[in-house]
């Protein structure tokens, strides 16, 4: 009797927890739109802030075709309940997505790190780690089933104040068909002061970066970039996004 009491109230091992989507997914949605400035505007007049404004959708539009497979995997695991392995010591969401699509989130503690690895139809899509404290991690993507060499590094830091920023680094090998941006980047933040979101966009094969800031409140910012301005100066706009004098 003893025996069948202790069973029954053995406690299930507590799952850690999923960091986040914004660990994996970056912020393009409040960078405004492009619907902001119409036709009937002199398009020079908004240059600073549409050639930014260029710049993110290029990357919006890789990262959201690119991560489409992997980001809905991640989000999926968020509704589903993990079972533990207590001999392994490793709990496991495990459910279908999509269109017929199988993924396995498993998941470990080696000392105060989290260890993560996403398998989508059989197939290691991405592995990651983060901190037990949820201060921040990093994922390491790969390119697809058919190519599976190291794609892309996500690395995330998320602060007691409230910042945060998120970067995505190519690191595809020089066999890949995006081996010669390895080293590029866009990194994305959260921070304060008068320009309380950022962007900067590092392209590896014209080694050139471009620095975006702006605040979130009313739209204002900045945008450096010296192959674009020939200078090494900020470039600003106003809150109804034309370009003005940097003060």
């Amino acid at each position: 009797m003893s025996l069948i009491l202790f069973s029954a109230c053995k406690k299930k091992e507590p799952a850690p927890d999923i960091p986040s989507s914004s660990s994996m997914v970056m912020d393009f949605s409040q960078f405004a739109s492009a619907d902001d400035t119409t036709a009937t505007r002199d398009t020079l007049t908004y240059h600073n802030w549409g050639y930014s404004f260029s710049n993110v959708a290029v990357w919006n539009t890789i990262i959201t075709i690119g991560l489409a497979l992997p980001v809905a995997a991640y989000k999926e695991a968020f509704n589903h309940e993990a079972e533990y392995d207590s001999h392994e010591k490793t709990w496991t969401w495990s459910y279908s997505f999509g269109l017929g699509h199988q993924a396995k989130l498993l998941s470990y503690y080696k000392g105060d790190t989290i260890i993560w690895e996403m398998t989508i139809d059989d197939f290691q899509w991405y592995y990651g780690h983060s901190h037990a404290n949820k201060s921040g991690g990093y994922w390491i993507l790969n390119e697809s089933k058919a190519q599976p060499t190291q794609l892309l590094r996500i690395d995330w830091h998320q602060n007691s104040n409230g910042t945060f920023n998120i970067s995505y680094t190519n690191i595809a090998p020089a066999t890949s068909s995006y081996g010669d941006e390895n080293g590029g980047y866009i990194s994305y933040g959260v921070t304060t002061g008068e320009f309380d979101r950022y962007y900067n966009i590092y392209n590896k094969g014209e080694d050139n970066l471009t620095e975006i800031e702006w605040q979130k409140a009313d739209r204002h910012g900045r945008v450096k970039d010296p192959k674009e301005f020939s200078d090494s100066d900020w470039h600003c706009w106003d809150t109804n996004l034309a370009d003005i004098a940097c003060q």
